[in-house]
């Protein structure tokens, strides 16, 4: 049995009020949260005639804001942007219905031209139905039950029969007529003027709304800018989505009619593009008027059966091809989310509420992304799983359902690799374990846990086999340091040495003491890894060490020591444990026992590769002339305001010529690396460069913790440097070369976020605008440009910042 950490003890007494305590909480706050529901709903149903024609409003100023800015930028003022934009919506609007009235006009003439096609096809299916055939006993089994029903229902009851009364109205006088027609039609057209008032005035002064939303949400500005921005994004792009294939819907569907020969089929096109606005019902509903048409036109059943296939046809390469294709993520909903969406608005707000269901769906999707009280809206509504990859793999495993988490296992694998998927996932499952191992981890759950763990790895090892021979011998011996979760860490370390080539094997679990050492056979290793998961692994990893340096002198030790604190991984540390070294992770452990088997070969194996067009990369590079540094003080200037968005200490340019890797934008002083006297980086053997990656891979380089990566950890001249983090975006020039990178570098460890990344690699395309913009148009883009904008996106960078903005 091994020896597991013992948790503290708590009395019966405390854990009974904690309970009720935290119960009585929880039940005020479920309380509390659906009253506030119940509230709130009953205000969007009761207040839905004012409220409906408020989001009508706000989303035709989602779709025509894009084109009122895009005028404003070609330097109308907004006054008349906006008029044009809503003239030119009216005049559609207006033209369009002009020509499908039109169209139905002329169905309507020919409407008793169809009664007698109609009447025909009637008469000859009635006679079809009355022929002899399978059902006819059955229906005339329902006729004598219904007869005799009827027989029971008609027999008269005591007293006198009720005579039937008719009501007759009496008839409106053509005045009386026409207002009442009139004020049906004046509430629709009231709405739709209202409307337009209100779209009218929003676009005309969108900024003053953007900033009293801005202050309705309150808080922090920058999450509420970050919501009111990806709400527009989202809502924009699924608008024009829609409207996108709507049109790829209806005009194809307007030509096959007219082809076919169906009476008004731009109608019809026209119909089914709009219809489309409704989700799932609208179509059906627009399918039913040409089909209707098409029976009653032709007297055979051609045209009826053409007809019936064109939707069909149209309906399956809209939803499974076009739609896809267009919307992709735009709305960031799920597909359940989204029926329920529509069902509820539906009940709320009728048919209208089942045409803004999505739009308003994804409004509440954002606000509950960027705040915190209403972080339950993007679990419930977001299409991004809820529990990330270890954490399903883990459930799944306490669940007792082992299948399944070897499937999630398997996707993730062909996605990247056994060793990624180790290092990533399969390290934070145990990590994940360990956490809740005594916590609330109850002891069917452990058995689970290891039962399934075994299950998975014995799939992953034969469904990701070694290359290495059944007789190889074994260089590396895994050992769980103290208990299961660190055997089976090891296990999955050896098997990822294996896969990379390397003989490993693992020891079942134990406890490494004395004993259990006396009695180790290592099998002729000469490598020893041990695991711990523990956060304070040095007292037993240090005797453990000791022990296997008195017994096996010359066995090699690593420390895997997947929790320790910094303090652990330092120099010092490392020969106060007698250890050889210590990773953090799986691919640390691979790459650290690749360079102790064989040194040369591992370390010319990591280093970056020359690409094949580096011939044709270097002339790119000189051809900027950048390297005579007449752009060396807009290059600072760029790196300077890098190192001010990603807030790190240092930000550097640099370029990557055929041996030597220059520093051509600089941000902040590295008081050990070698400078000049103003404290200018001096060129360096491209050998040695980071950047070197950059341009090897053709793609951005992000190193969390240089110490732990031992392909910049044994690097002297960037040891120099004392930075722990690099972050390297490729600077491509116009014909896709890579000339050198964008560089941010902290001295602490640090993630970058994949939207970050994002803008890295933005702000190095303005770096490259910079190189290759000559000196006459750059003065004459300053004296044109009212803000400096990105090169890339064409959005408005910040100008320089009186200080720096601590990370939130």
């Amino acid at each position: 049995m091994p020896n597991l950490p013992t948790a503290p003890r708590v009395l019966p007494s405390q854990v009974r009020g904690d309970s009720v305590t935290s119960g009585e909480l929880d039940i005020v706050k479920v309380a509390a949260a659906l009253v506030s529901a119940a509230g709130l709903l009953a205000g969007l149903y009761y207040g839905r005639d004012i409220l409906i024609p408020l989001a009508i409003a706000f989303l035709i100023t989602f779709a025509l804001n894009p084109p009122v800015t895009w005028f404003v930028r070609l330097g109308l003022p907004r006054l008349l942007a906006t008029s044009l934009v809503m003239v030119t919506v009216v005049c559609a609007l207006v033209g369009l219905g002009v020509i499908l009235g039109a169209q139905v006009r002329s169905i309507a003439i020919e409407l008793p031209a169809y009664q007698s096609t109609i009447l025909t096809k009637l008469s000859d299916l009635r006679q079809n139905l009355k022929a002899p055939g399978l059902f006819d006993g059955v229906l005339k089994a329902v006729e004598r039950v219904q007869k005799e029903v009827e027989s029971k229902d008609d027999k008269p009851a005591d007293g006198p029969v009720p005579q039937r009364v008719e009501i007759v109205p009496t008839p409106q006088t053509p005045f009386e007529q026409a207002f009442a027609w009139l004020m049906r039609s004046a509430e629709p057209v009231a709405t739709a003027g209202i409307i337009l008032i209100f779209v009218f005035l929003a676009l005309l002064d969108i900024g003053d709304l953007r900033d009293r939303f801005l202050r309705l949400l309150g808080g922090n500005f920058h999450r509420s800018t970050d919501a009111i921005q990806e709400a527009g994004a989202r809502i924009s792009r699924y608008l024009l989505m829609q409207v996108l294939v709507n049109v790829g819907y209806g005009v194809p569907l307007a030509a096959g009619l007219w082809i076919i020969g169906v009476p008004g089929a731009l109608l019809w096109g026209a119909v089914g593009a709009v219809m489309r606005f409704v989700p799932y019902v609208g179509p059906l509903i627009a399918a039913i008027f040409p089909i209707a048409i098409a029976f009653a036109v032709d007297s055979g059943w051609n045209m009826l059966l053409w007809t019936v296939a064109l939707i069909v046809i149209l309906e399956l390469i809209s939803n499974n091809i076009v739609e896809p294709l267009l919307y992709g993520s735009s709305t960031g909903l799920s597909a359940i989310s989204l029926i329920a969406a529509a069902i509820l608005w539906t009940a709320l707000w009728g048919p209208v509420g089942l045409i803004l269901s999505t739009p308003l769906t994804v409004c509440l999707l954002v606000l509950g992304r960027n705040l915190p009280q209403l972080r339950f809206l993007d679990t419930m509504l977001g299409s991004t799983p809820a529990l990330d990859v270890p954490a399903r793999i883990y459930q799944r495993l306490i669940a007792n359902d082992a299948d399944e988490a070897v499937e999630i296992a398997s996707t993730e694998i062909e996605k990247s690799s056994v060793v990624s998927f180790y290092d990533a996932i399969g390290i934070e499952v145990l990590r994940l374990a360990s956490e809740e191992y005594l916590q609330n981890a109850s002891a069917e759950h452990r058995l689970r846990l290891a039962s399934g763990m075994d299950t998975l790895l014995d799939d992953l090892k034969d469904q990701y086999p070694a290359s290495l021979s059944p007789e190889a011998k074994p260089t590396v011996l895994c050992i769980g340091g103290k208990w299961e979760i660190d055997a089976l860490a090891g296990e999955m370390l050896a098997h990822a040495l294996a896969f990379e080539g390397i003989a490993a094997v693992s020891q079942p679990a134990a406890s490494v003491n004395a004993n259990y050492l006396a009695k180790l056979d290592l099998k002729g290793a000469d490598i020893v890894c041990l695991s711990y998961f523990t956060p304070n692994p040095a007292i037993p990893a240090r005797h453990a060490c000791r022990r296997l340096r008195r017994r096996w002198p010359n066995v090699r030790i690593v420390l895997a020591l997947w929790n320790a604190p910094p303090e652990l991984l330092t120099d010092e540390s490392l020969e106060t444990l007698k250890a050889d070294a210590v990773v953090t992770s799986v691919r640390e452990a691979v790459s650290r026992t690749q360079r102790i088997i064989d040194p040369e070969e591992a370390k010319a194996a990591q280093q970056a590769p020359v690409p094949d067009n580096d011939t044709e990369r270097v002339d790119a590079l000189k051809a900027t002339g950048v390297l005579q540094g007449d752009k060396r003080e807009a290059l600072d200037a760029l790196a300077k305001r890098a190192a001010d968005v990603f807030n790190t200490s240092v930000a550097v340019i640099t370029t990557i010529d055929k041996d030597r890797e220059y520093f051509v934008g600089q941000s902040g002083k590295l008081p050990d690396a070698i400078t000049d006297d103003t404290g200018t980086l001096l060129p360096m053997d491209r050998e040695h460069a980071i950047c070197n990656y950059v341009v090897a891979n053709d793609e951005t380089l992000v190193v969390s913790d240089i110490e732990r990566d031992p392909r910049f950890a044994d690097n002297e001249t960037i040891e120099q440097w004392n930075v722990r983090f690099y972050a390297g975006a490729p600077l491509r020039a116009a014909n896709g070369l890579i000339i050198g990178a964008l560089c941010v570098l902290d001295s602490e460890p640090r993630i970058l976020e994949e939207n970050e990344v994002a803008l890295l690699e933005t702000m190095a395309a303005d770096v490259v605008a910079t190189i290759t913009t000559s000196d006459a148009e750059e003065e004459a883009s300053v004296k044109s440009a009212p803000a400096a904008s990105s090169a890339t996106a064409g959005q408005e960078v910040p100008q320089w910042p009186e200080q720096r903005q601590s990370a939130s």
